[in-house]
């Protein structure tokens, strides 16, 4: 199983152009989980919906194809593949020669679900037909409050609070403030979050001065969504949650992970950002 010291993260790396499934680095989730007291059963169900917009191969007459997929990795599969990791074994088919689309779609449905350790949805879109639509999260925006803010890092749940002994209200919040950053390179990782709620009024101001707490803070992009997860759900006690964070690309590649108690995974909703 791999460890974050055998991964290309940071490291001088030479791009390969041919395929390699042995490039894919898994991580397990369950280290970071228990550090938020996550254990199985989980709370949540959920995905990783993962956009490639730079995959290319040859076809068996040696002529360039191009398409944009897009993967979807369940929340349950006991490892996270690494992006990095990822974005190398992609580039590896710049050069290789496959029989179809269908064919390449097969062969990449194998690679992922043996790294994730859970079947992985694989679905390819031509480059001139429209993959994931664009579109914008909806829900009420925090990000126009007025707040004075002088912490962004590590995250602070106790900022999360609701209204006492207030009716219970079904409500979705988004803000575009979302950063976080790569636990090996300190690079940035900009994204949007939208929760889903239904439960006791959750404060919007110390909801919006916890997203900002995550600005400084080196965590992978799902364990940041399933830190989210918990945190609220200890802190507010809702009776329903969905949290979706939707990250900018990085290297031809974004992530969007999603937990929920009972929501339905979401669509493929490109914002204006990715």
């Amino acid at each position: 199983m791999g460890r974050l010291d055998e991964s290309a993260l940071g490291k001088t790396t030479t791009y390969r152009d041919r395929y390699d499934p042995g490039l894919l680095l898994p991580l397990p989730r369950a280290q970071q989980r228990a550090l938020l007291g996550v254990g199985v059963p989980l709370p949540f169900h959920g995905v990783d919906i993962w956009n490639a917009y730079e995959l290319s191969w040859l076809n068996q007459r040696g002529q360039p194809r191009v398409a944009m997929a897009e993967f979807r990795v369940p929340a349950t599969s006991p490892n996270l593949i690494e992006s990095k990791s990822f974005k190398l074994y992609l580039n590896g088919y710049a050069q290789e020669r496959i029989d179809g689309q269908a064919a390449l779609a097969a062969i990449l449905t194998r690679d992922l679900s043996a790294a994730a350790g859970a079947e992985v949805a694989v679905a390819l879109h031509a480059a001139d037909v429209p993959g994931a639509p664009a579109g914008v999260l909806a829900g009420i925006s925090l990000d126009a409050q007025d707040l004075a803010i002088d912490c962004y890092g590590p995250p602070r749940p106790e900022y999360l609070c609701t209204a006492a002994d207030a009716t219970p209200i079904s409500e979705t919040l988004v803000s575009h403030l979302l950063r976080s950053n790569c636990p090996v390179t300190g690079q940035p990782d900009w994204g949007s979050v939208q929760i889903g709620y239904v439960g006791p009024p959750i404060d919007h101001a110390g909801l919006l001065r916890y997203i900002v707490s995550f600005r400084k803070h080196n965590e992978f992009h799902e364990h940041c969504v399933e830190r989210m997860f918990v945190d609220l759900m200890q802190r507010c006690a809702p009776r329903e949650l969905s949290v979706h964070a939707r990250y900018t690309r990085r290297g031809g590649l974004d992530i969007n992970p999603f937990r929920s108690t009972s929501g339905a995974p979401p669509e493929n909703l490109r914002t204006p950002r990715q």
